[in-house]
């Protein structure tokens, strides 16, 4: 059936657009695509993201510490060997998922574990006042507790019939999909959902009438399904959440939504570090 000028009017501009788009800069094996002082700025609640590449010989990212931020790390190939103050340590396999609410403080570290490279997305998330200076806390998923609905495995949310262990207070969806070449898949946010993004990490995705590789690509405000094509088998991560409503407060390591939870956080930090030198573990 032929359509009029009409509707193919209606189909044309029901499709998303693309907002922004980066290919990041790279350092060492770290990609750096979003930072909370650009493209954080545009996906707020998500607000830095590196895809990283670590090499065989025990690469480590080093003790380092944060507040006012969730972590969220996806293995897609290889392992991750991580610790952190909260006493939660052990090695992340292919497929794994690190969610770490910092709260109001918190150190770790992670790294290739040595003989085996890994790749992943490491992804922070600001977090709502309720608990940006709140305990720290952790939870770490083994592949076979992460549920999926068709291509897509949920991180955190909800897809289809799928949905996460990982239930933060703010609705936030977070994907990883996997598409075969010439494959097509569709996502229609949820209600509300007014930002989203992928990131690609290999292969290319036809989208918003272009082709996204190795970036990040940040589709316009709304709430409209946006609709993907694979070119070869391509991986990538989605995000799709209501607009954080703060203005984001940075610290070297921390994003908070104040001046004041900023200073309590990095107060924090520094007692917890103080313990770590007296302890000859920095």
């Amino acid at each position: 059936m032929n359509m009029n000028q009409s509707q193919l009017k209606q189909t044309t501009t029901a499709q998303r657009q693309l907002a922004a788009r980066s290919a990041g800069h790279s350092r060492g094996g770290i990609n750096r695509l979003v930072s909370p002082g650009d493209i954080g700025q545009l996906i707020k609640p998500f607000v830095f993201l590196d895809l990283f590449q670590l090499g065989a010989n025990g690469s480590s990212m080093g003790m380092h510490p944060h507040s006012g931020i969730a972590t969220v790390t996806v293995v897609l190939d290889g392992a991750i060997a991580y610790t952190e103050t909260t006493g939660s340590e052990g090695v992340l396999p292919t497929g794994g998922v690190e969610w770490m609410s910092a709260g109001g403080g918190v150190w770790h570290d992670g790294g290739a574990v040595p003989g085996q490279p890994v790749t992943g997305f490491q992804l922070w998330l600001a977090l709502p006042e309720e608990d940006e200076n709140g305990p720290a806390q952790s939870q770490y998923l083994a592949p076979q507790q992460v549920q999926s609905h068709g291509p897509a495995r949920v991180i955190i949310g909800k897809h289809g019939g799928a949905s996460s262990l990982i239930r933060p207070r703010a609705p936030i969806n977070y994907l990883h999909v996997t598409l075969a070449d010439g494959e097509h898949w569709t996502y229609t946010p949820p209600a509300g959902h007014d930002v989203a993004w992928v990131a690609v990490a290999s292969g290319a995705l036809q989208t918003a009438g272009t082709v996204v590789r190795r970036e990040v690509a940040v589709f316009e405000e709304g709430e409209g399904a946006i609709e993907f094509v694979a070119q070869g088998r391509t991986e990538f991560v989605l995000g799709s959440a209501s607009r954080h409503p703060h203005e984001l407060v940075m610290g070297n390591y921390s994003v908070h939504t104040s001046a004041e939870a900023l200073a309590r956080g990095e107060k924090e930090i520094d007692r917890i570090g103080a313990q770590l030198r007296a302890a000859n573990l920095l």
